[in-house]
């Protein structure tokens, strides 16, 4: 067995590349999806408002911009291989160091305050939300995913019972979006975690949020359960910032987990139509 030697300043700089890469240019998958929802709107209202959203992503191109002013609080999903020894410092500091580069030399807004309730910027948006997730090999696997709070706030967890049917679980999730309505900057996308405990239920939601939104769930009970979701929710006329229409949500991503025998938590984590994340590997 042979141990790689990945040095601090090597991470630094790429997790700072991946938070100005990840706020101005979006998944191509999720600009394909926009663009499905934009053919599809034939009101006159809805359909404006998806070309302005289209519009607004060649404009931040154009002009090196972010993508959505609110440019988010840091989440990022580590792997980790077990053959890597990193050398310079340690892991957390890198990325926390990467995220305040990144966030200065993209002239990305900066919005974490310390302490919830004295509300004192740290004035370079750390720290990161770090996930770190043990792996076998000699890489590591960075993916930053800025999360704007718009979304975020409308996001919610419920402790189920077990004995919650899947149609109990649907109608909340449903409930949901309509309490969220205009507010997370529809379509949105949904990441919802079924299962595991209290912290774990909102991981698996996160996470979810982040797989690319044409890949479904590989249980095909799953997969079909994202599908129903998302033709239920499209039904409720929300519409493309809450004007109306056919595009409430662009995708429903399912991840779930294993639980105890007495519980069943479930989380829903609502992302906004530019739900961003960028991945690198050293």
């Amino acid at each position: 067995m042979s141990i790689r030697t990945i040095f601090y300043q090597d991470i630094v700089d790429l997790t700072a590349k991946l938070c100005i890469q990840a706020n101005k240019i979006l998944p191509n998958d999720l600009i394909s999806c926009l663009a499905r929802g934009a053919e599809q709107e034939t009101a006159e209202l809805p359909s404006s408002i998806m070309q302005d959203l289209m519009a607004n992503l060649d404009a931040a191109k154009e002009l090196d911009i972010p993508i959505c002013q609110d440019t988010g609080m840091a989440v990022v999903f580590v792997e980790l291989g077990a053959d890597v020894h990193i050398t310079g410092g340690l892991l957390e500091d890198a990325i926390n160091d990467g995220v305040a580069k990144g966030y200065e030399e993209g002239f990305l807004r900066k919005s974490i305050v310390a302490d919830p309730l004295n509300r004192v910027n740290t004035g370079n948006n750390t720290p990161a939300v770090i996930h770190l997730h043990m792996t076998a090999g000699d890489q590591l696997k960075i993916m930053v995913a800025p999360k704007g709070f718009g979304s975020e706030n409308m996001s919610q967890l419920k402790m189920f019972t077990p004995a919650a049917g899947v149609e109990e679980i649907k109608a909340y999730i449903l409930d949901v979006v309509r309490q969220a309505g205009s507010n997370p900057c529809p379509p949105m996308v949904l990441g919802i975690g079924i299962g595991g405990d209290f912290e774990y239920a909102a991981y698996l939601a996160k996470k979810a949020l982040c797989r690319p939104v044409e890949v479904r769930n590989q249980n095909p009970y799953y997969a079909d359960l994202e599908a129903d979701l998302l033709e239920e929710i499209n039904a409720t006329g929300i519409g493309p910032q809450g004007f109306g229409g056919k595009t409430t949500c662009l995708a429903v991503n399912i991840e779930y987990g294993a639980t105890h025998i007495a519980g069943l938590p479930v989380a829903v984590n609502v992302g906004c139509h530019v739900t961003r994340h960028a991945t690198g590997v050293l």
